[in-house]
């Protein structure tokens, strides 16, 4: 199989006030067709040549993505290529697609975990982009217009802009050449740079709000990590969340759940973004021993974040992220998922260096580096009730 990822700098951090749902709307918008491609029509061609497509709009970014057998690949570019940069933006199809994304909005609106998780990016990002909702906001997307959203199109979707990863059953001299005579050869260059909102800056502090039909109490921090081209001091993060989360052996999985039955789940998760990345945790316990999670934690991380962690739990965290990278790249979806991003922003990531990187750490440089960043004072916490408990 081969797959053809088109990745556009047109994430929800390059909308201004007023755009606010913008980035993920025009998604939507761009499979309601072309000129050319009636609405439906594209993906009724790339299921006819045994394939898919799907697409996922980020803060960074958003890129749509085909998967079809070799034979029919330089069909699915053209069509690919004809559907993202020129879409019909039809007034009867965006009132549609309309009520379709408020819905969505709706749905996330009315799932407490999602509220909570937007909750703690409004609270911990402030007024960046990050700590708005990919899918905007309900009175913004109400006012939103067919020529709004060209402009917006416009303004990003240009040859400085866009990265196409090809990954699988390919030539690549092939597409080399082939490349240099499809709409992307041609495509012109922005004549303005995309909005660039800052660094993030994170605000500690801590904060609780009770919601209706919130099942169990959660505890919620997040802290602010380097920014994504920073690619060997997140793979140090990387391990630094295996080694507290992953698996019964880790740091919080062993003390919270295992031995002191105080969380029905804890996890730690590493999010890269290009103006800061982010850890957040999530740990999940009874209303009653939110307390009690929350001053054990802050004492393990106390304590870890001053401790060289022992060097057969550091090998472990290697093996595990190693073995996930290796995964994760079996397939050629998977493939250029990896690539997509750091091609979209000139840095060329050399996949195969990437388990070496992650055998590079020693304890020593953990302590060092990385350990100090998950001090408890360093992140917003938020505390999360069952309304009424």
């Amino acid at each position: 199989m081969v797959c053809l990822d088109l990745w556009c700098d047109a994430g929800s951090r390059q909308e201004g006030d007023e755009e606010t749902g913008m980035a993920h709307f025009l998604e939507h918008m761009v499979f309601r067709g072309s000129e050319t491609l009636p609405p439906g029509s594209f993906d009724l061609r790339v299921e006819a040549m045994g394939g898919s497509s799907n697409a996922a709009t980020g803060f960074d970014d958003v890129h749509y993505h085909v998967l079809v057998p070799p034979p029919h690949a330089d069909e699915a570019l053209a069509l690919l290529t004809e559907l993202i940069l020129s879409p019909q933006l039809a007034a009867d199809a965006f009132a549609v697609e309309r009520l379709v994304v408020l819905e969505e909005l709706s749905q996330s609106e009315d799932q407490p975990d999602e509220v909570v998780f937007q909750r703690l990016l409004a609270k911990g990002c402030g007024s960046h982009a990050y700590g708005r909702p990919v899918l905007g906001y309900r009175r913004s997307l109400e006012h939103l217009t067919p020529a709004s959203m060209d402009a917006f199109h416009g303004r990003l979707y240009r040859a400085d802009g866009l990265a196409l990863a090809i990954t699988g059953a390919i030539d690549p001299e092939w597409w080399f050449s082939r490349l240099e005579h499809s709409l992307l050869g041609s495509l012109p260059r922005r004549r303005q740079l995309g909005r660039r909102p800052g660094d993030l800056l994170v605000r500690p502090g801590r904060t609780v709000e009770r919601l209706e039909r919130l099942e169990a109490a959660r505890l919620l921090m997040l802290w602010p990590l380097p920014k994504a081209e920073a690619v060997d001091a997140l793979i140090g993060a990387e391990l630094a969340t295996t080694l507290l989360s992953e698996g019964r052996r880790s740091l919080l999985v062993r003390c919270l759940r295992e031995e002191l039955c105080l969380v029905e789940s804890v996890d730690l998760e590493v999010h890269p973004l290009e103006d800061g990345s982010m850890a957040i945790l999530e740990a999940v316990c009874p209303p009653d021993q939110l307390e009690a999670v929350e001053e054990e934690i802050h004492r393990r991380l106390s304590a870890w974040c001053n401790t060289a962690v022992h060097p057969a739990d550091l090998q472990r965290a290697q093996r595990l992220l190693g073995n996930g990278w290796r995964f994760g790249l079996e397939g050629p979806g998977g493939l250029a998922a990896a690539i997509g991003p750091g091609l979209l922003r000139g840095r060329v990531d050399a996949l195969g260096t990437y388990v070496q990187q992650i055998q590079a750490w020693s304890c020593e440089r953990l302590l060092a580096d990385v350990q100090h960043l998950f001090a408890p004072e360093h992140a917003l916490r938020l505390l999360a009730l069952p309304a009424g408990g």
